[in-house]
């Protein structure tokens, strides 16, 4: 995923003019930012949207363990969930925004997967994949709960963050738990000229990487 970074960060950049550009959104949307190889890490903890870094210098390093990022991603959601229900914050469903450039290493991540979307977990999220450049899409179909973006069919990632933002905050998805690394839904990609394929066409356009 280091090849690219300029990428990622000119997502982030989109991302930010348009939380900027809505600051009614801004004022209820927090982002943590995970990276991850062969093991994850949290590089930016859980701040307000307005508040995103780009990201600096090389990234993880390795292969894709993806079994890994999800238990480190259920764990983030569950601290951060519990810290701001401590803090009497209304907290609604996450949402994670899963962006991969390659396939997973490991062979056992379907289970961490299962785990982190059980129905019977409360802060379950919702899981928006977005494949850049060579990443595979039947893998990401299987991660994408409710939606699949390619970043080959010329779909930006800002955009697609932007708008799976901008559609999680319409259906009550506030906090996003977006992943950088090394299904259903396949039939309902972005299309270059931002519509959503196979959804309606008033689905508006308004992020972990290996």
């Amino acid at each position: 995923m280091i090849d690219h970074i300029d990428e990622l960060n000119a997502g982030l950049r989109e991302f930010r003019g348009a939380v900027h550009a809505q600051r009614s959104v801004a004022a209820r949307v927090s982002v943590c930012v995970v990276g991850f190889a062969d093991v994850p890490c949290v590089v930016q903890p859980l701040r307000p949207a307005l508040e995103l870094a780009e990201l600096t210098g090389p990234g993880p390093d390795g292969g894709s363990h993806f079994g890994s990022v999800f238990t480190l991603l259920r764990d983030t959601i569950d601290r951060d969930v519990r810290r701001l229900s401590a803090s009497r914050l209304q907290v609604r469903r996450p949402l994670v925004f899963f962006t991969s450039d390659g396939r997973p290493t490991d062979v056992g991540w379907h289970a961490a997967f299962a785990e982190l979307v059980d129905p019977a977990w409360a802060p379950r999220p919702a899981v928006i994949a977005f494949g850049i450049g060579a990443a595979d899409p039947v893998t990401l179909g299987r991660i994408g709960t409710s939606r699949v973006f390619l970043g080959q069919d010329g779909v930006r990632m800002g955009a697609a963050l932007t708008a799976s933002v901008a559609r999680a905050d319409r259906t009550h998805v506030q906090g996003i738990h977006n992943v950088s690394t090394s299904g259903p839904l396949l039939g309902r990609t972005l299309s270059a000229n931002g519509r959503t394929q196979g959804s309606p066409a008033d689905d508006h356009t308004s992020r972990a990487d290996s």
